[in-house]
């Protein structure tokens, strides 16, 4: 590792969040360790513990992180908007392993507040689709096509042409999602 991505009297445990998370990237979940990453950030073995005392702990923070840039990128959006949809799904085909991480199933966020509630400020600009005039459960819906598309990018199982434009699925779904909406709404006995 080049000194100069090496901790250098800093910010100890955010080089540690950095060095396990490019760890993540590098050489998946089974790569991360207190260890590699003191190793990784150019520290003893044992300064992790000040701040993360299991790799559980240190895996936790490295997600509420990637949550905050999650949440980060869609801000940059109108709240509930196509363009946070998008903003989403660029997210997650960009950081696969970080994506998988952050909505698997090895972190409770219950046993960890931070995560909880960087996992919940991700999800508000989903949930501004509620309150611009979608219900709750057509929210939920958008959310569930975006997280499939994500995890789909993430596992690497859509042909290279099409895992190449994240964007322009991600408006296809939208825009096939908003038609089935607006077509059950106007559906006799709909109302």
């Amino acid at each position: 590792m080049s000194t100069s991505t090496a901790y250098h009297h800093g910010n100890l445990r955010a080089a540690l969040i950095a060095a396990a998370e490019a760890l993540l990237e590098k050489a998946g979940l089974e790569g991360v360790s207190l260890r590699e990453a003191a190793r990784a950030a150019g520290v003893s073995h044992n300064a992790p513990y000040r701040h993360f005392p299991s790799r559980e702990a240190l895996l936790a923070a490295v997600a509420a992180a990637g949550f905050a840039r999650l949440a980060a990128a869609m801000d940059t959006a109108e709240p509930g908007s196509r363009a946070a949809c998008r903003a989403y799904l660029g997210f997650a085909a960009a950081h696969p392993a970080l994506y998988r991480l952050m909505f698997g199933p090895g972190l409770s966020k219950d046993a960890h507040p931070e995560l909880r509630a960087a996992a919940g400020a991700a999800m508000r600009p989903l949930r501004a689709i509620s309150a611009a005039g979608a219900s709750r459960e057509a929210a939920v819906g958008v959310w569930a096509l975006l997280h499939g598309l994500a995890v789909l990018l993430a596992d690497g199982q859509l042909a290279d042409d099409l895992a190449a434009r994240p964007e322009e699925l991600a408006e296809v779904a939208l825009a096939t999602y908003g038609a089935g909406l607006r077509a059950a709404a106007a559906a006799p006995g709909s109302g």
